[in-house]
């Protein structure tokens, strides 16, 4: 007896001594006896049974069981009881002797193993309180094992809902023990379903059906993160009728990760069978308010879309027989049903219930009405998903396994994982109808699988994948690649699982990539992987756990395996039975607060959540735009399906081609109503019709109906793209004044906008602010308008949909090298209106700008609110700089100007940032967890930057304390980790480089910036690599104390040795009157560095200009006439568009693998011509690129490169024109294998020829100073047709051509040689330096040469 009373005690004084008074004695106690009654379990004197019946019975009494309840951390807060502090405490118990420490063991429920405190070594002790464990390396030569898994999970749940509501006595063996099946107790309990009671030790569960008859609940049904228990139970809710308390409802509710998980497809079924459900937060998740009739389920047709989860299948037809009116026919929509065996399963466990239900071809299922009746004993079969870990663990390791409780003749899909996965690995597999053994290859020696199909057992793909990722290939050089599809279902299990297997195996090394429905592994030698630092994060998912713990068990050194814990939801004592009956070796870790560990969650592609809507958008899903008529949703619209090569719809065309009307007709003879309606299905039409590559235009008003709005937040939580394109109020007034198409409700269009506003945002995840000049209804000047907008508007859509529509190959990447350091520019204006003119000065250097949201001001009488104006800011500061965004709302504490008690007004300005397509956001990791995975969860394609200052220059950089930051930063999964601290002496500098060399010194750290605040900070400004945030002169304050400009530190870095002396050449001849000297050397000067750029004149390609290119001092050249082509045989690399033009203008020196210099040759001649041409393009017209028509004048090596630019262009139709047909023949030739070059006859550009062809872009590559009357006249550019287009001329001497003066007369846009010159020097600078270079500087220096 004493024992007893002592039993929980010893580790619950543990407990005590580090939190009281926060928590009661005997609260203290209870989570010790759990945690001593684990300590039991792992040495084998207390079964799973006993330990899971002593945690309800302490449950029961409103007791907590761990640390890491809600109720504990509403007392201690965010404490941490660390192993070491807990051992500590223990250590003083008189009853302890040394090393072994002395407590109380169960061996059953009421009886101790020994009449006095048991011995138990520190080790175990360690291990089970570890919140993590390690997991060694499996020793070799073991022999063959057999080990039972625990219950099925998927038969456990269904089981519990059959036995409950049918009539009589039921009893259960086997029942899975586990938080799962904990929460359906509960719950079933809670609705009155059944009563329970246990037999035989725990053994067996007696269940006294009550034949459907419930009644609401007392309380909300909270699922965890049980996502079989909460859509099994939504519809057994539906089933509740009313009480006799009016406004009484059943309330379904999880977890935070619970509350992302997809619901939406069994709601909608029910709601549309009569039965109302009602979202209290996100819609299309938990939680749920379910209202009671008396009628229940109502029965009749029901339509289910089948392709996310069989979950709602089975929700369905467990409660169908329960309809009151009509029996259920169960139709399922949506395409592929996803896991048939699951369906199976219910269906065959509801047949040995008394319910025969009838499958009907098309996915169709008849249930007939009825009651469940019970039968006397029921046998839970073992998880066959579980099943697959043991069995992996013998294939990876070369051993056998028994599984003697999973065979053929398994309900289960996954029990032939054995048989279609591991024997085509390598493994040896004999399955009897009960049992399954399986035997491995020697190590290392699985074999990959080229495509394996797992839609009949989803949940095992992780099993598969961590095999996948130790495969060779069956023959020597063959494909060592593993795809495995039909698990796309995946995504929305306890995590995304495919995400967070991509994302694990990736720290090990193993290379992984996704699509649609699958994930491919790469195959890799044992010796070659590494485990991660940091551990293997689990997302709180018990399958990630155990898969990468077989992965273990063959990776060299221990791996961390972090929330060991979460394996209690299927198999409690995995841990255990790794180490004592599959003879694994493990070993605790503590990594300290689950704060400072945690990742949020990974996405993929596919996956994400939005604020109240759903999941963050695919890159892929169409996007619907939405917004006030006159927006420019057609326009815009257009123009994005153009640039992103998607097919566009427009909703009111396609309503008018589907009801053969027009709109002011049908509205005339129908009313708004009727229209109203008709849009709504055409919206649904569409957007099930074409989920992906599509962007959908609707009208203004299709958010003024309820179901339309639902259409686009179900369509959201898909994944899907809604933009809501938004426009200043005035102007879309004046150009709906003059449009007639619709007829208008007769009221303001202010007055509309006022109503439709909240709508608007709640129906979109995107938005896009037009701000700008109005348009002035001039051609010309609204044309230029527009053409900036799109452009905007294009690098909007590179954010949302990762690409958007730029020619991607256009970018550079070998020729270019990469800057060092690299800055943001601090912009510290309450409207940075004012500094627009000056942003190319302001932000030279900088590679991003820093827009500090919280010292942002609405200027005075605007009228606007400050999220219009924040807005307004975004969207004006894409339009002046084309630099990437920093979005920032700093809070006081960090240095800011954001109250710190406006948490909720932080977070929302943060989502507006991720919903405005900011590049990057700023994220302060001392925001509230959750408010940060909220932010998160919606990050989509932006870069987060994790920051943290120290603003009271308290922490020092080799504390504890700043390494604990770093890790809580990392904890979020950001893609930037931001650390300021605030530097007293010179020596914080130093230990501020130190700290940020010792955490970017492998390949796989995150970019880190680490400086000091303060003047004794500066230098830690100078020394840090990666976006150094910076100020300029011309700007009204600092944006924090120390900052410098970018020049500043360049030159500084000189002087520090950091940035050595640099020359760069002209080679060529003739070249005394280069205006490149010029360029180069005024941007040179504008940006600090050290480069001198001069000219090296020579008759050849000579050993001089070969010992310039290698002289460790060389940091590029310029190459012109006549050395382009003979250059090319002294270099090391040629890119491919230098290749195709056949020439090389630039030469860049990069640093090999080896550290050796590489020297590339690239050419910017042709990207001066394209950007020149793309720039003015729009000017002159709207048609597309691939629609114009385009001509060279001249046979030249610029030709070439004017050709190239063309055809980059996307211009189909090119012609060129030389005086000698020969030379332009061979031009044209030269690309016959890349494009057609149309060869024009000697008289085609002069008047009178016949037939005339019309040209919209026109290059003229022959010099400035001859006769060109011959050539052509003034007929080339349209003549009396007033046709627009863009003259490119490339001599700048004289600066105005007879073929510009003809040009311009005719109304094209003129592009003068000198602005090509700047334009592909701009680009050469860019390769050399990884900079822009000063534009502004260059262009007056080369006005003052003219």
């Amino acid at each position: 007896m004493r024992g007893l009373l002592n039993f929980g005690h010893s580790i619950g004084h543990a407990i005590e001594g580090l939190v009281t008074p926060k928590l009661l004695h005997g609260e203290c106690v209870a989570i010790g006896m759990i945690k001593e009654a684990e300590i039991a379990r792992h040495c084998g004197y207390l079964s799973q049974v006993a330990v899971g019946r002593l945690t309800r019975c302490i449950q029961a009494y409103g007791l907590p069981v761990t640390m890491e309840e809600k109720f504990v951390k509403n007392y201690i807060g965010n404490q941490y009881c660390s192993v070491d502090e807990l051992m500590r405490v223990l250590r003083v118990d008189k009853k302890n002797m040394g090393s072994q420490k002395r407590i109380v063991m169960l061996s059953g429920i009421g009886k101790t193993l020994e009449q006095k405190p048991s011995n138990i070594s520190d080790d175990i002790i360690r291990k089970v309180l570890a919140a993590a464990t390690v997991v060694h390396p499996r020793p070799i030569n073991l022999g063959p094992v057999t080990l039972s898994p625990p219950g099925s999970k998927s038969i456990s749940n269904r089981v519990l809902v059959l036995a409950a509501l049918g009539k009589g006595t039921c009893r259960l063996t086997g029942l899975l023990h586990s938080d799962d099946t904990q929460v359906m107790l509960t719950a079933l309990a809670k609705l009155g379903a059944a009563t329970f009671e246990w037999e035989n030790n725990g053994d067996t569960l007696v269940v006294h059906g009550n034949g459907g008859k419930m009644h609401i609940p007392d309380s909300e049904l909270y699922m965890g993160n049980a996502g079989t228990a909460a859509r099994f139970l939504t519809t057994v809710s539906v089933l509740v009728p009313p009480s006799s308390v009016d406004g009484q409802k059943t309330i379904l509710t999880g977890n935070a990760r619970m509350k992302q998980r997809p619901i939406a497809p069994l709601v909608d079924a029910l709601t549309a069978n009569g039965s109302e459900l009602k979202y209290l937060e996100s819609t299309g998740c938990l939680p749920l308010e379910v209202t009671p009739f008396s009628h229940g389920l109502t029965g009749g047709e029901i339509k289910l879309a089948a392709s996310i989860s069989s979950q709602y299948v089975s929700s369905i037809l467990l409660c169908a027989p329960y309809a009151t009116k009509e029996p259920v026919t169960l139709v399922l929509t949506g395409g592929q049903v996803i896991s048939q065996p699951y369906i199976d399963m219910t269906i065959a466990m509801m047949k040995t219930f008394g319910i025969n239900v009838e499958a009907l071809p098309d996915n169709t299922y008849r249930i007939p009405q009825g009651s469940y009746i019970n039968p006397p004993e029921y046998l839970v079969e073992a998880d066959a998903s579980s099943a697959t870990y043991p069995l992996a663990i013998a294939a990876i390791t070369g051993t056998t396994c028994t599984v003697p409780n999973i065979g053929s003749a398994s309900l289960q899909g996954d029990a032939g994982f054995a048989v279609n996965v591991l024997r085509p690995m390598g493994c040896t597999v004999v399955q009897t109808e009960t049992s399954t053994t399986v035997t491995g290859p020697p190590i290392g020696t699985l074999k990959p699988l080229a495509h394996i199909d797992m839609e009949t057992m989803t949940d095992a793909f992780l099993t598969a994948s961590v095999l996948a990722a130790v495969t060779q290939p069956a023959t020597p050089g063959g494909e060592n690649v593993t795809k495995i599809s039909g698990i796309a279902n995946q995504r929305v299990k306890e995590c995304n699982r495919i995400a967070a297997m991509m994302h694990e195996l990736g720290k090990f090394g193993v290379t992984t990539s996704e699509f649609d429905d699958g994930i491919i592994v790469h195959g890799h030698d044992i010796a070659s992987l590494t485990p991660p630092k940091d551990g293997v994060k689990c997302y709180d998912d018990h399958r990630v756990a155990m898969s990468f713990s077989v992965l273990a068990n063959v990776v060299p050194g221990g791996t961390i395996i972090r929330e060991k814990k979460c394996v209690e939801k299927t198999w409690p004592t995995w841990w255990d039975d790794l180490e004592s009956k599959l003879s694994g070796r493990t070993s605790d870790v503590d990594l300290g607060p689950p704060s400072e560990h945690h990742d949020y969650e990974v996405k993929s592609s596919s996956t994400g959540s939005k604020k109240g809507v759903g999941c963050s958008a695919k890159n892929d899903a169409t996007i619907v735009v939405i917004g006030m008529r006159g927006a420019g949703k057609t326009t815009m619209g257009s123009f994005a399906a153009t640039m992103l090569k998607r097919p566009f719809e427009d909703v009111d065309i396609y309503l008018e081609r589907t009801l053969s009307t027009t709109i002011p007709d049908f509205i005339k003879e129908h009313g708004w109503a009727a229209f109203r309606e008709q849009e709504t299905k055409i919206l649904s039409e569409l957007l099930a019709k074409y989920p992906n590559g599509y962007v959908i235009s609707c009208g203004g008003g299709i958010v003024e109906t309820e179901s339309s709005r639902e259409a686009f937040k179900k369509y959201i939580s898909e994944g899907g793209i809604v933009l809501h394109l938004v426009r200043n109020i005035n102007e879309i007034e004046a150009y709906l004044n003059k449009d007639t198409t619709r007829p208008m409700y007769g009221e303001s269009m202010r007055d509309v906008w006022a109503r439709r506003e909240g709508w608007y945002r709640e129906c979109c995840n995107f938005e896009f602010v037009v701000a700008g000049q109005q348009l002035k209804g001039a051609e010309k000047e609204d044309a230029l308008e527009w053409a900036l907008v799109n452009s905007i508007f294009n690098r909007f859509l590179k954010v949302i949909t990762k690409n958007g529509g730029s020619d991607q190959s256009t970018q550079v990447d070998r020729s270019q090298v990469s800057a060092k350091p690299t800055f943001f520019l601090s912009l510290t204006l309450p409207d940075i209106s004012p500094a627009f003119a000056h942003l190319p000065k302001l932000t030279l250097g900088a590679d991003a700008i820093e827009l500090r949201v919280d010292l942002l001001k609405i200027p005075e009488k605007s009228g606007i609110s400050f999220r219009e104006h924040v807005a307004q800011q975004v969207s004006l500061l894409r339009r002046y700089s084309e630099l990437p965004i920093i979005y920032t709302v700093r809070s006081v504490s960090q240095g800011g100007q954001w109250p710190d008690d406006d948490i909720d007004g932080m977070v929302s300005l943060l989502e507006d940032g991720l919903e405005w397509g900011v590049e990057y956001l700023d994220v302060e990791i001392g925001l509230p967890r959750s408010e940060i995975d909220k932010i998160l969860a919606r990050r989509g394609n932006t870069l987060i930057l994790a920051s943290w200052h120290d603003v009271k220059g308290s922490v020092s950089w080799s504390s504890e304390t700043m390494e604990n930051q770093y890790r809580l930063a990392k904890s979020i999964s950001p893609d930037v980790i931001k650390l300021i601290g605030t530097a007293k002496a010179m020596k914080d500098n130093f230990e501020c480089s130190q700290f940020a060399a010792s955490h970017t010194s492998k390949s796989d750290d995150l970019p880190l910036i680490a400086l000091n605040m303060g003047a004794e900070g500066q230098l830690s400004r100078v020394l840090n690599n990666h976006l150094t945030p910076v100020t300029h002169p011309l700007l009204p304050a600092k944006a924090a104390p120390g900052q410098i400009s970018a020049r500043d530190i360049i030159v500084a870095r000189h002087v520090a040795g950091l940035l050595p002396s640099k020359e760069f050449y002209l080679f060529g001849t003739p070249i005394s009157q280069s205006l490149s000297p010029l360029m180069h050397n005024t941007s040179f000067m504008s940006l600090g560095m050290p480069y001198k750029y001069s000219l090296h004149e020579t008759a050849t390609v000579d050993d001089s200009v070969v010992a310039k290119m290698r002289a460790p001092d060389f940091g590029g050249a310029s190459v012109t006439i006549p050395h382009k082509i003979d250059i090319m045989s002294k270099l090391d690399e040629i890119t491919e568009q230098a290749k195709a033009i056949g020439a090389v203008n630039t030469v860049v020196p990069i640093v090999g693998e080896k550290g050796e210099t590489v020297l590339i040759g690239d050419n910017t001649d042709w990207l001066g011509i394209f950007y020149q041409i793309e720039r003015n393009l729009s000017s002159t017209s709207t048609r597309q690129a691939q629609f114009m028509k385009g001509l060279v004048i001249g046979a030249g090596g610029t030709s070439r490169a004017a050709l190239y630019a063309l055809y980059r262009l996307g211009v189909q139709d090119i012609s060129i024109f030389n005086r000698t047909m020969v030379k332009a023949q061979a031009v044209a030739d030269s690309f016959k294998d890349l494009f057609e070059v149309k060869v024009l006859g000697a008289n085609d550009l002069l008047k009178h020829s016949t037939p005339r062809s019309h040209f919209d872009l026109i290059v003229s590559t022959v010099p400035g100073t001859i006769d060109t009357s011959n050539m052509f006249d003034e007929s080339v550019f349209g003549g009396n047709e007033k046709k627009r287009g863009v003259a490119i001329e490339m001599a700048y001497t004289p600066r105005i051509t007879r073929f510009l003066k003809l040009a311009g007369h005719a109304g094209w846009a003129c592009v003068e040689g000198s602005q090509v010159l700047v334009e592909q020097g701009g680009w050469q600078a860019l390769k050399w330096v990884g900079r822009r270079w000063d534009l502004e500087s260059v262009q007056v220096q080369m006005d003052l040469a003219a």
